[in-house]
């Protein structure tokens, strides 16, 4: 019936010995109906309906589990497509942040390298001990430039705060690191309590609120930017709100402002991005998710 595709309606299991006997045994019938799960020629499952009553089981209720199986079996085909695709998406998102990651070690680290061996050069060969000095200073520098390279690039691939202490802290630390490079006057306000969130809600907000915030710094040319974060009956909310010149939303691709990545990540939990704005009136982000 499984390897041929098709419905079975069994009166007597005790009778026949290719029903399955020791299943309708088990749940206790006398007769059964055997309703594989087909869709797009796959044998996905098999509906097992089974009865213990004098009148066994007719074609009518034939009829009924085969519908029933059709019906099921398109359930689950649409399931497995939803978890495939979201698998692609957590993969497509990988690959574009590995990518990403790639230049940026590339044209920005390789580069810092090449110039400090450039620089060694120099130094062994200044004439005298005060070009050579300065040739080690500006090394230093060159150096100091490229560790805080290297560790900005660590905390974007993993920050270490968000495992030791937990979402607030680590977005603190990120604001800070904004504030820092950009001048943006940038405000994080927490009302999640102290209980940590899942592990994978955490990680979810901490890059939607990673990727809103480069956004700001790319194309907002925005000087306020706050980020809200409220907990409430299991869902955690997290508004990201800046002053900057706004687009409209319905014009410009979701890639373009990481939008899709960030819907990606949503979905993956079950939650929701509402995206609020125009031109001249700034940007919100309002992202639920369970928590």
């Amino acid at each position: 019936m499984l390897v041929s595709g098709t419905s079975e309606l069994v009166e007597r299991l005790e009778d026949d010995p290719h029903a399955a006997a020791e299943i309708g045994a088990g749940l206790g019938g006398t007769a059964a109906i055997f309703a594989p799960l087909v869709a797009g020629g796959r044998v996905l499952g098999v509906l097992l309906a089974v009865t213990d009553e004098p009148d066994g089981l007719d074609g009518g209720d034939l009829v009924l589990a085969e519908n029933f199986a059709r019906r099921a079996a398109i359930a689950v085909e649409l399931s497995e497509r939803v978890a495939r695709e979201s698998l692609r998406s957590v993969v497509r998102a990988q690959e574009q942040e590995r990518r990403r990651l790639a230049r940026e070690l590339h044209d920005e680290t390789g580069g810092a390298l090449t110039s400090i061996l450039l620089g060694l050069r120099a130094a062994e060969d200044a004439p005298d001990p005060e070009n050579q000095r300065r040739a080690v200073a500006e090394l230093r520098e060159l150096v100091v430039s490229t560790l805080q390279d290297v560790r900005r690039l660590a905390v974007q691939l993993r920050p270490k705060a968000l495992d030791d202490f937990g979402l607030v802290p680590a977005l603190e630390r990120l604001a800070e690191g904004f504030r820092e490079g950009s001048g943006l006057d940038l405000e994080v306000e927490s009302r999640l309590g102290e209980a940590r969130l899942p592990e994978e809600v955490e990680t979810a907000v901490y890059r939607i609120v990673q990727e809103a915030l480069t956004n700001v710094l790319k194309h907002a040319e925005a000087e306020h930017v706050s980020i809200l974060l409220t907990r409430k009956n299991g869902r955690v909310s997290v508004v990201i709100e800046d002053d900057g010149r706004g687009f409209d939303p319905s014009g410009v691709g979701g890639d373009l402002l990481g939008l899709a990545g960030m819907r990606e990540r949503v979905g993956l939990l079950d939650g929701t991005l509402v995206v609020e704005s125009g031109e001249g009136r700034g940007t919100t982000l309002v992202v639920t998710v369970p928590g």
